[in-house]
């Protein structure tokens, strides 16, 4: 097979959560320990950083990878989903892993991938931790899935654990209330590694004291220290949050782990982290006259950070283009957004795509004033025919509706 043939077998043949949902849900760890014996326990020969939480766990993967990159260090980062191209998944000093290497990787173990049941991210795992160790690596930054506990990345015992926040997201598996899913997101919390929390919530902070206890995990609260301030080229007040997770624990790798990371180091990965790792997607400016911009939030609680954001801007009129996915709580997201914008609804290109009809409904529930179309593409064309220069338009609600635009 080739590699768009190879893609095509996986996709098809394995369950993937991004468009199946609940179905491709493992919801264990003895597959991903098993193919991981298989490969020779690969996981084991680097040392990593594990990063969970709701959200901006993508983007402080990011960042630590850049500044890492900037010290001098091999840097593996496993990051998921993927927007245009599967390989970015899996990236060696932000250089996507080559198609011939996923070619080879399927062919050396497809009769057991169509026996074994494995999930898409539990083979993109085994995948990702497999060339990581090949290419011997100095440091894998290794974004988890879902959760935490049960997600197939938590089979790494790291340098340290990274858990950015806690957000009412994936409440079927996770749990409905905010300390079911941070007990879910403490399980990557492993004996004596110690854990930075990024952000102190009232709410949650006592799971994450308890389980490190439990641990003896040496735990931080991020937003409790002092830290320089450096300039982000990632756009969004928002990621300032992140920093603060990100300084912390590469101030864990300089004093536990021995890591050379100088101040140079951090400024300069913080000023490169899209030209070091590829990032995509966050707070991204598409273009200008009309200006737009398009960012992967999802759940209510990075939604209202972005529209917080998007108040601040300045422009004459608003446009949304938006589109979600099946299980979306629309009764909770939709009135954080503005009713004086204008509304471009369709469905994202996959099968958990949400029908337009149904997030049309839910629009007019909440007194949006919109339009539909049959596909993303065209929701986007029609929100430029109709902005003025110096109008905004965003691009927005899932990360599978942005994929279509970038």
């Amino acid at each position: 097979m080739d590699y768009r043939q190879t893609l095509d077998w996986m996709f098809a043949r394995l369950p993937m959560y991004q468009h199946q949902g609940g179905n491709a849900y493992q919801g264990k760890l003895e597959p991903i320990r098993h193919f991981a014996t298989r490969l020779g326990d690969p996981h084991k020969k680097f040392r990593s950083i594990h990063v969970a939480g709701t959200n901006g766990k993508g983007s402080s993967s990011h960042m630590l990878a850049s500044i890492l990159q900037e010290a001098g260090y091999r840097v593996g980062l496993y990051t998921s989903p993927h927007l245009k191209d599967f390989r970015e998944r899996i990236r060696i000093d932000g250089q996507p892993v080559p198609e011939e290497r996923v070619v080879q990787f399927i062919a050396d173990h497809q009769p057991f991938l169509e026996k074994a049941g494995l999930s898409f991210f539990e083979l993109t795992v085994g995948m990702a931790f497999d060339y990581f160790a090949g290419q011997e690596v100095d440091v894998a930054v290794i974004e988890v899935g879902l959760g935490g506990r049960l997600d197939a990345t938590n089979i790494l015992v790291p340098e340290v654990s990274l858990i950015t926040n806690i957000g009412l997201d994936h409440t079927e598996f996770l749990g409905k209330e905010p300390r079911q899913i941070a007990r879910e997101k403490a399980g990557i919390i492993k004996p004596g590694v110690p854990v930075v929390i990024s952000e102190t919530q009232e709410e949650v902070a006592p799971v994450f004291l308890e389980v490190a206890e439990t641990h003896q995990a040496p735990l931080r609260f991020a937003d409790q220290a002092s830290w320089p301030e450096y300039p982000v080229s990632l756009l969004g007040s928002y990621q300032s949050r992140n920093v603060k997770g990100v300084l912390a624990s590469l101030d864990v790798l300089k004093s536990a782990s021995g890591f050379r990371i100088d101040e140079e180091a951090v400024r300069k990965g913080l000023a490169r982290i899209a030209e070091n790792t590829g990032l995509m997607g966050r707070w991204q400016i598409l273009r200008e006259h009309p200006r737009v911009l398009c960012d992967t939030a999802h759940n209510r609680e990075g939604l209202e950070l972005v529209l917080e954001q998007l108040a601040s801007q300045t422009y004459r009129q608003l446009h949304f283009v938006l589109g979600f996915v099946k299980e979306k709580d629309l009764d909770g997201i939709l009135p954080l957004f503005p009713k004086e914008a204008r509304y471009y609804l369709s469905r994202p290109n996959i099968p958990r795509g949400m029908a337009v009809e149904n997030l049309a409904s839910a629009a007019s529930r909440h007194g949006l004033p919109f339009n539909r179309y049959n596909h993303i593409s065209e929701a986007y064309q029609a929100a430029l025919a109709a902005a003025e220069p110096e109008d905004l338009v965003f691009i927005g609600g899932s990360t599978f509706t942005v994929a279509e635009v970038v």
